[in-house]
């Protein structure tokens, strides 16, 4: 059964803790700053070794496990179903498709698209302002 550790849960996250193993936190995106990305991704965090003097597990970089847990909210052993990860490739698509949306370019949206290309004005040509 998978494990979460919510802030509070300090020392009994270090406690529990295994090295070199993955654990997830969950970072919820604000829509109205980037509204083409999904609400809710999640991050792989590893811990590989212990901070001197209060054997702390942290990470490569030295980021103690109760203050991610802390600052950054539950911890989960397992990644989360249905999100995505932050470090993976975004979706290629801008856009909501609608649902008849087929993939294929066909002749008349061709003739849009260059007809849209030649109307754009040329940096190199237009006059200066």
């Amino acid at each position: 059964m998978p494990k979460t550790w919510k802030p509070g849960e300090e020392r009994r996250f270090t406690r529990e803790i295994e090295l070199n193993r993955p654990y997830y936190i969950v970072y919820s995106i604000a829509q109205n700053m980037a509204p083409w990305e999904d609400a809710q991704l999640y991050s792989e965090i590893v811990f590989t070794k212990r901070l001197p003097f209060t054997r702390t597990p942290c990470t490569a970089h030295g980021a103690a496990a109760d203050h991610i847990l802390r600052t950054h909210g539950p911890v989960h052993d397992t990644p989360p179903r249905g999100m995505r990860n932050i470090a993976d490739a975004a979706r290629s698509v801008g856009a909501p498709l609608g649902s008849n949306y087929r993939g294929i370019l066909d002749e008349a949206e061709l003739r849009g698209l260059e007809k849209l290309a030649a109307q754009t004005s040329n940096p190199r040509t237009r006059g200066r302002r």
